[in-house]
């Protein structure tokens, strides 16, 4: 059984205890979370397609930990004038572990 759900803008295709790193979330650590924004399930070989979503499916998770990811350097030069700029960041995501998925 997967599903197909939207989190924060982007779309993950998920199944029962799969981690997944998403962009920072509100929450605490330990703390269950559920997203209602399902757009496809697929259950023992039966699809159920959504306009745009599901109504009543949900799927439950649990925040694991917020880190930070790779650094990500942005540098920009312009030849013979003399003009650089290094700059860098590093990107807050969420780690989460999917718990279950209804319908």
């Amino acid at each position: 059984m997967y599903a197909i759900v939207s989190i924060a803008g982007q779309q993950f295709k998920v199944a029962k205890d799969q981690f997944l790193f998403i962009h920072r979330l509100q929450g605490e650590e330990g703390a269950s979370i559920e997203f209602d924004n399902v757009l496809l399930a697929e259950n023992g070989g039966k699809f159920t397609v959504g306009a745009p979503s599901i109504s009543g499916a949900t799927v439950s998770a649990t925040i694991l930990s917020h880190l930070k990811g790779d650094k990500v350097i942005v540098f920009k030069k312009k030849r013979r004038k003399g003009y650089k700029k290094k700059n860098g960041h590093r990107q807050q995501f969420t780690k989460i572990q999917i718990t279950g998925i209804s319908l």
